[in-house]
């Protein structure tokens, strides 16, 4: 059973990894999409599911086949892991809120998303994402020994939590982290609601449209979310049951890390017209005879 699980896993992970590289590619194509700030935090966004798919199914193979893992690789992985979880829900609330200044300030849009503002979100962005890993391997490495020249038979974010206390921390952040996202997604909905309602013709379609890509953000970004919490399920689960552990953490790989990040290549990938032309165009230029 695990070993179709793991064969199934495999193939999601590719076809996900492959239409996310052409939606990257097709992201260059144009001036437009690397000039406008939605498009660019698509971009990222992308991009960092790429990297958080590659990272975790490689923790996932490793897990598998039981391979030791040296101590340094297993803390390399678990940085950029945990960053990258991250930054994809910060992305989505990045990009939710220029959809409110598109539909709800259409006039300071202009000054608001541009170029400039981008790399403004982009440090705070990776500025937020950070923080969570700093404080678990600042802690790690201060409360444990300087000998990291050894290799461990199962690599997982656990292992670097010491302290009971550092688990609370951890759990703490990231509900922290939660909370602030899902009022930032709430009012957004509320006020381009709103909008919609109040909005007629032309205006009226474009807020439809804009609500309903808020819905969407908001559902990926409540499974990835969740995904924050299940760090302290499974360190309960750990504690009582080992297998109970593993096969918690594949249904958890696959319900929050690669679930949300098929949605969104549907969400900017297929609805946005402009993007699904280019998208259109790139496929028959590579593939028509």
């Amino acid at each position: 059973v695990i070993d179709e699980w793991v064969i199934l896993v495999q193939v999601l992970v590719v076809v996900f990894l492959s239409i996310n590289i052409m939606l990257i590619v097709t992201f260059f194509m144009k001036d437009v999409f690397y000039t406008t700030m939605r498009y660019i935090l698509f971009a990222h966004a992308l991009m960092s599911d790429c990297v958080t798919l590659f990272t975790t199914n490689l923790l996932l193979i490793f897990s598998f086949i039981g391979k030791p893992v040296h101590l340094w690789s297993c803390l390399t992985m678990f940085i950029v892991t945990s960053v990258s979880i991250f930054l994809t829900p910060l992305t989505l609330t990045a990009m939710t809120l220029e959809r409110y200044v598109a539909i709800c300030m259409p006039l300071r849009h202009a000054e608001l998303c541009s170029t400039r503002s981008t790399l403004q979100v982009f440090l705070i962005i990776y500025g937020l994402g950070v923080i969570p890993c700093i404080i678990i391997v600042l802690i790690f490495f201060v409360s444990v020994s300087s000998d990291f020249n050894k290799h461990i038979s199962f690599c997982a974010a656990d292992i670097f939590i010491v302290h009971e206390w550092q688990g609370h921390l951890r759990s703490a952040v990231n509900q922290f982290y939660f909370l602030v996202m899902f009022v930032i997604i709430a009012l957004s909905y509320i006020h381009i609601t709103k909008v919609a309602k109040a909005a007629s013709g032309e205006n009226r379609t474009s807020s439809r449209k804009g609500l309903r890509t808020v819905l969407l953000h908001g559902f990926q970004l409540l499974l990835c979310l969740i995904q924050l919490f299940c760090p302290m399920v499974e360190a309960a689960i750990l504690q009582t049951n080992i297998k109970l552990y593993k096969n918690f953490r594949h249904f958890n790989y696959v319900m929050f890390i690669v679930a949300p990040r098929c949605l969104s290549p549907l969400i900017y990938g297929v609805r946005d017209e402009k993007f699904f032309l280019a998208l259109k165009f790139y496929i028959l230029w590579h593939f028509e005879p």
